[in-house]
């Protein structure tokens, strides 16, 4: 005899199957699986760019779950446990695929590279454009956000250089770079 969920819905439905999976019910545990996929699927297409990795974070977050399900609590809401394990999962695929930056690394001697982005004539009013707008900012504003920005200093180093906590530079660069928007557009 088949079990009869459709009282429950949403948490206290994944709840309820998490619980019977937990002591063996395979049918609950093959159901909490299929039912979790579609919300898995939605975070991630949300909030991931390639298609891929939307992909390999369900397969991720299913394995997890599989792995980690008698870790899961039944006086807690199951939502909660599994949109943690799908935080978890999507920085290991982002942080894997950031620190694999071949597809960011260019040759900077390559000529057809400088043509295009260094030398390009086209772009030269976009240049002015921001050096115009860097120039109109106060002179420490300006160079804490050219540190961090354009140098690559964190804001330790620029804190530690400029006399001001960490915060404050970070809120300082933020500041700045959202006026630069609004007046670059």
């Amino acid at each position: 005899m088949a079990d009869d969920y459709s009282e429950l819905s949403g948490d206290e439905l994944w709840r309820v199957l998490a619980v019977k999976a937990q002591k063996g019910d395979q049918r609950a545990y093959a159901h909490l699986l299929r039912d979790i996929v579609p919300y898995i699927r939605a975070v991630a297409a949300g909030s991931l760019a390639n298609p891929d990795w939307v992909d390999d974070l369900v397969q991720d977050v299913l394995v997890s779950v599989h792995k980690s399900l008698s870790t899961y609590s039944d006086d807690r809401p199951f939502k909660p446990w599994l949109s943690a394990i799908i935080q978890f999962r999507k920085t290991d695929i982002l942080r894997k695929y950031y620190k694999n930056r071949s597809n960011k690394t260019v040759d900077l001697e390559n000529p057809e590279f400088s043509s295009q982005h260094v030398t390009n004539p086209s772009l030269a009013g976009e240049l002015k454009d921001i050096e115009s707008a860097l120039a109109d900012l106060p002179e420490n504003q300006r160079k804490v956000f050219e540190m961090i920005k354009i140098h690559g200093y964190s804001a330790k180093e620029v804190a530690d250089e400029m006399g001001m906590s960490v915060s404050a530079v970070k809120v300082s660069a933020h500041r700045t770079m959202n006026k630069l928007k609004d007046r670059l557009g």
